[in-house]
């Protein structure tokens, strides 16, 4: 099984990240900031990628160095459990409809990390929760795990909406990406023989 576990600690936060790509989505997020468990919880059931997180952080000044955070060390767990890519799709996408929201994503696990954010939300807070937060997970999560990432939200009213489909967008596409190929499962796939 591929898998990774990553710890990270900084006067700011305290971060353990465990990941399994050949699971079943089975998750456990604890994160002390409920919306964005709730996001990590789609992020792990829709592309089947098991995962337990925990962080404990600076709550009281805001939420912005645990999300941030969270998303550099599930980066690096991502980048961890896939080794030298060998056998996997690399490219993943969805067009992802969520009420009245309609978000694509699409993403290549290249290792040149790159971040494409067109999402605008419609209010400053989901609840508590920074709506900005949600771009900033990504922004994270892309530059540590190596991945070329657009999310484009092409219709919402709603700002739950909008940032649940976001997630469960680059969740289907990164499922699609981490699978094996079954035509090239001995092969990186690159003619550069290296990603």
């Amino acid at each position: 099984m591929r898998s990774a576990t990553i710890t990270r600690k900084t006067a700011e936060t305290d971060i353990s990240v465990e990941i399994g790509l050949d699971g079943t989505g089975v998750y456990d997020n604890q994160t002390g900031i409920g919306f964005f468990d709730h996001m990590l919880d789609q992020l792990a059931r829709h592309s089947l990628i098991d995962m337990t997180i925990r962080c404990s952080g600076d709550t009281h000044i805001d939420d912005h160095h645990s999300v941030e955070d969270v998303g550099i060390a599930l980066g690096q767990a991502l980048s961890q459990a896939l080794g030298d890519k060998r056998g996997i799709r690399r490219y993943g996408a969805c067009l992802l409809p969520m009420d009245d929201a309609l978000v694509r994503a699409a993403l290549d696990l290249s290792g040149r990390p790159y971040l494409v954010w067109n999402a605008e939300m419609p209010t400053q807070k989901i609840g508590s929760f920074d709506t900005e937060l949600v771009r900033e997970f990504f922004q994270a999560f892309s530059t540590h795990g190596g991945i070329t990432l657009h999310v484009d939200a092409l219709h919402g009213i709603n700002s739950h909406h909008i940032a649940e489909a976001a997630f469960k967008a680059v969740a289907r596409a990164l499922r699609e990406a981490v699978e094996t190929d079954p035509r090239k499962s001995d092969a990186v796939p690159s003619t550069k023989g290296a990603l």
